[in-house]
């Protein structure tokens, strides 16, 4: 009888991902309810990003004016606008490309 034990496996794993991802709402631009768990949280270890973008798009200034009317810093800005596209864009955090396995 064949071995299917990585298929079961890997089923999990679509499953626990599947788990991970948020329920759609009617706003796309809802942040993830653990997202916001982790900003919220000020124990969360921080890492810096940077990135050159278009200065036409005038990034920095708009995120210090949102900060300006919200109060949200500008990390958590940044943190929460990315996680939400990329989730939106089906990258979730802690998944990782599956290698294939030899069987």
């Amino acid at each position: 009888m064949p071995d299917h034990s990585h298929h079961a496996r890997r089923l999990r794993e679509i499953a626990d991902a599947l788990d991970t991802e948020s329920h759609p709402n009617n706003d796309a631009l809802t942040p993830h309810p653990d997202t916001l768990d982790i900003i919220r949280n000020r124990h969360t270890k921080r890492g810096q990003l940077n990135y050159a973008v278009p200065e036409v798009l005038q990034l920095q200034r708009r995120i210090r004016r949102y900060n300006a009317d919200t109060d949200i810093p500008h990390g958590d800005i940044v943190a929460l606008a990315l996680d939400t596209w990329l989730r939106a864009k089906g990258y979730l955090p802690g998944l990782a490309p599956t290698k294939r396995e030899t069987p």
